[in-house]
Order: C-alpha cells, then structure tokens, then sequence
C-alpha cells in the first residue's frame, strides 16, 4: 500500500527531523511568520534572555528573544558549525539579542533540516518582506551556498492605500529562491501579453479563421551565412531557414508577401506561450475581501502565487513541502497540481481548516488519501494535550465538531470558546451556536453560564464540550432551556438549545444537532478544485 501524503501537528524543527527522510523533497515553500508590523527600531531592541517562551496563539506573527532563542544559537555554532556558525556570530555581535536575532537563530536550524531533505534537483523559495530579506538571503548563502543562489523576486502584493509622509508606501515581498544543487528542476513560466501590446503586434485577424497573428522579418541577423543565401521570389538575401523549409512555410499559406516581394512569417498569437516571466511579479493579486478563494486567515497567499511557484520548479508526482502550511494553501495548490505534498503546522487551528478546505475543494473522499501525524486519537491523548496546553486542546476540540475559536480577550468571551454559524431559512441570515469547552471538572453553575450567554447574545444553540461525565443538575438545567425550532418541508424540527458532549463522544463520531439543510457558515468554504481531471491521487513512495 503506498504512502499517503502527510499533515503533521508540531513544530516543524522537530517534525523534519523525526519524520523526514534525507532528500526525499522535490520543492519547499515556507511563509515563516514575523511581525513586520512592529515599530521597526523595536525588532533591534536588546532583551533579557531569561524569558520563557510565551504561549504560542494562532496567527501570533512574531519571534522574541528567549531561552528557546539562546539554546537554538548555541546549537547552531556548537553542533553545527562551518559557515552558518560563523554567519550567526556575525549576527549575534552586529544584533545583540534582540528580536530579529531570535528570529534567525529559530530559522537557521530549520533551514539546515529543510537543506537536507531536498533531493539535489530540489528547490526552496524563502517568502519574507523587506524587513528581514537581507538577513535571510546572508543565512541561505551560509545554509545553502551563494553558488545556488537563483533568484530574489519581487512580488507586489498591494497599492498603496495612505499618504507616505517620511518615506515610499511599502508594497511588495521578497521571494528568495534558491537551489539545492545546480542541477534543480526548472520549468521557465511565462505570463500573458498585456492589452497594448497584442494592440501594437497582433490587430491583424486572419479572415478564413478568426485567428491573430503578427508578421516578423524572415531574414537572418547573421549576415555570414553562404548556406542560406539564395533567391526567394526574386529576391536575394541571408534567409533565415534553408530553401526547403521556407518553401514548406509558403504551401503553408504562413508567408505574407510585401509589395517589393519579401516573405513576412505568419505568426499567430494562440501558439505563442507569451513573454518569460521576470523576477518582478506584479501579475498576482493580494487577497482581497471580495476574493472567493478568501478563508478569513491573516497570512493567506494567493493560490495563483503557489501555483505559478509549483508549477515552475516541480514536476507532477514531485513531492512539495510547507513547513510553515498555516491555512493550506500549498498543499491544497500541490494536490491540485498532481503533485505529493507534506505540511507542517503548530496549531491546531491551523490543521482544523486545513482538512475542511481540502474536503470542501476535493470532496470528502479526499481525506482516505493523507493522515494527520500528531492529533490526539483517543481519550488518554487529548487529556495528554489539555493538561500541556489548554488553548490547543480547545482548538482540536472545536476542530472535530466544525466550530471556530472565539477571540480570546480577555474579560470579553464570557466563558465562550468558540461559534458556529449556520443557515436555517433562504434570508441568508446567520444563525449562532456557542460553545463552551472545558478541560477540567464540570459543575451545573458552567451550564447556567452558558444558557445565560446563550440569552445575552441571541444565539439558538449552545454546546457544552467536556472530558467528565455531565451530572444529573447539569442535564436538568439543560433539559429547562429548551428546543430551537427549526421549520422545514413537512413541519417542525426540534433541536437542544443547550446540548453538553463529552470528548469520548466526539471521538466516537457523536456531533452537535443543528439544521444542516442549508449550507454550514462558521468558515467560508472553499471552492471547488477548478478541474476533477487534473486532481489525482499520488501517495508518498
């Protein structure tokens, strides 16, 4: 049976090198998050080392100087050694301890993994914004070598949008693409030809068949060329193909003839691939508000910008890798695409929308063709998880009934973890369900709570997730709030509003009861893959 293709939970140093053979990558693409959004002189700031890693919450874009940070810097010129330990030296004394040195010392011993699980025709493209692209090209020269050094392209994410006062509206980000050896996979893009041009070389239209085309010269720039001199309907000149073929053009009919005789080459524009793409990408949109392909997630990147990336540097059957694969968008690309792919991400937030997006794109029977490494299984796994850190177990818990984190400001959720929005009518109205997740002992006064916020809000339904067994107060006072009605085709529907789950039944398949008859609205969904024919399964060898 050949290996799926594979989601993991957990931090992707450790994942790369538990999981991940040596040289069994074709393509990388990683994101890694920084928070560029700071006051710039804020990233330079010398800090106390002795801190602790803080808590790590979804979406959370930055790194900071800490006893992780110490550690990975110490590895990285004890153990490793050679030029990436000289380059972090080099770092540490220019940048003290600050937060963009953090941000290096946790990315240099992912780049050296991410270096060793590319095959020699591998590539890797680096995504980053100007504030930290300088840094990161020295360490991939240091990690990768500046001979393999490809390209820094330039992609342009956005128009301005407010006045600059002091300096240029930033605009784009940085992609670093680099080989693995000289040897890596390429396959050239091209892009379009913009209206003025096609305007200016191809307004002719071929009358029998609707086609455009353009005439170009049929001489040859190298004038020294005895073998294809000769003459062509009265006329001598260095032609630029022997007799034969440019006698093939004519019977052809794709030789136009001026009127002092000379052939123009018939040209037509749906056989042309259009100019070769630049390292300047200006072609590929942000994601805007109005995007279909829009989930919500903060990082998102544009489908088009990872299909023009996997379509260049690999082939179909290549297997690509996202170590940092957030909401999914190379991997949901790379499956499109026909290739195998591997993500890694360290939320389960992350993972949740990861497996909806791929089931709302390619159908539920899209989930037999990967396994998720690293997600509780069974009960003895999610108490493990809560008691190591109770906002991952959270989001697992809401990931398994389809539900979305609440935003955690504090004072503000009245013990609500999390929502789920649903359709009941064809007014196109969201309706609510609130949950409430709790990884500790259970009491009926958490159930008031929930039945009161469930009034304060105007929601229909509230769910009561929890690892004990719910007490016969607790049952009682849930029973007394009552059924949401629900009208449908035939008559009435009556559903909980208060409904309380264990974790057990969860895992056993059991799921909250709300009207499903109209489409579900807690995440937009995604779209369709664009073509069934181009989406085949290709398992991990």
């Amino acid at each position: 049976m050949p290996e799926k293709n594979k989601l993991y939970y957990g931090d992707n140093y450790d994942v790369l090198r538990l999981y991940v053979r040596d040289e069994s990558v074709d393509l990388v693409y990683l994101d890694p998050p920084f928070n560029s959004r700071q006051d710039y002189s804020v990233l330079f700031a010398e800090k106390d080392g002795s801190k602790s890693s803080a808590q790590i919450h979804a979406f959370e874009d930055t790194w900071t100087w800490n006893l992780d940070a110490e550690r990975s810097y110490q590895h990285i010129v004890e153990n490793i050694g050679g030029r990436i330990a000289d380059a972090m030296r080099a770092f540490r004394t220019f940048l003290g301890t600050s937060d963009m040195m953090a941000y290096l010392a946790m990315m240099a011993p992912r780049l050296v993994e991410l270096r060793r699980v590319l095959r020699p025709s591998g590539s890797i493209y680096l995504h980053c914004d100007p504030t930290a692209s300088h840094y990161l090209k020295m360490l991939m020269d240091a990690v990768f070598g500046p001979q393999f050094f490809r390209n820094e392209i330039i992609w342009k994410r956005a128009d301005p949008k407010a006045h600059a006062y002091t300096r240029y509206p930033s605009t784009h980000d940085i992609l670093l693409f680099y080989g693995r050896s000289d040897t890596n996979t390429w396959n050239a893009p091209y892009r379009g030809y913009d209206e003025d041009y096609l305007k200016s070389h191809y307004s002719n239209v071929e009358e029998e068949t609707g086609r455009q085309y353009t005439l170009s010269d049929c001489t040859n720039p190298n004038r020294n060329r005895p073998n294809l001199t000769y003459e062509w309907h009265g006329v001598t000149k260095v032609w630029r193909w022997t007799k034969d073929r440019m006698q093939r053009a004519h019977d052809e009919g794709r030789l136009v003839y001026t009127k002092s005789g000379a052939p123009r080459f018939k040209r037509y524009l749906d056989e042309m691939r259009g100019t070769l793409l630049t390292t300047v990408w200006d072609d590929i949109p942000f994601i805007n508000s109005q995007a279909q392909e829009r989930l919500g997630y903060p990082t998102q990147k544009p489908e088009a910008l990872l299909e023009r990336i996997i379509k260049a540097s690999s082939n179909e059957g290549d297997v690509v890798l996202d170590p940092f694969c957030g909401c999914g968008t190379t991997i949901q690309v790379a499956q499109r695409l026909n290739r195998r792919w591997i993500g890694i991400d360290i939320t389960h937030l992350a993972i949740g929308l990861i497996k909806k997006r791929l089931s709302d794109a390619f159908g539920p029977q899209i989930r037999d063709t990967y396994e998720v490494i690293g997600e509780p299984t069974d009960f003895a796994g999610a108490e493990r998880l809560a008691a190591e850190d109770k906002y991952q177990f959270q989001w697992w818990a809401l990931g398994l009934v389809g539900a979305r984190p609440a935003e955690q400001k504090k004072g503000a959720d009245r013990g609500i973890d999390g929502r789920l929005y649903f359709h009941d009518d064809d007014t196109g109205k969201s309706k609510q369900i609130l949950f409430s997740v709790k990884a500790g002992g259970v009491t009926v006064s958490q159930i008031r709570d929930l039945r009161g916020t469930l009034e304060r809000d105007k929601a229909e339904i509230g769910i009561f997730l929890c690892f004990e067994e719910p007490t016969k107060p607790m049952l009682r006072e849930a029973a007394e709030a009552g059924f949401y009605q629900s009208h449908v085709a035939g008559g009435v529907v009556q559903y909980p509003r208060i409904q309380i789950l264990t974790i057990q039944q969860i895992l056993d398949g059991k799921q909250p009861e709300y009207p499903t008859h109209h489409r579900d609205a807690t995440f937009k969904k995604a779209p369709r893959a664009r073509d069934k024919s181009e989406n085949l399964i290709l398992p991990l060898e």
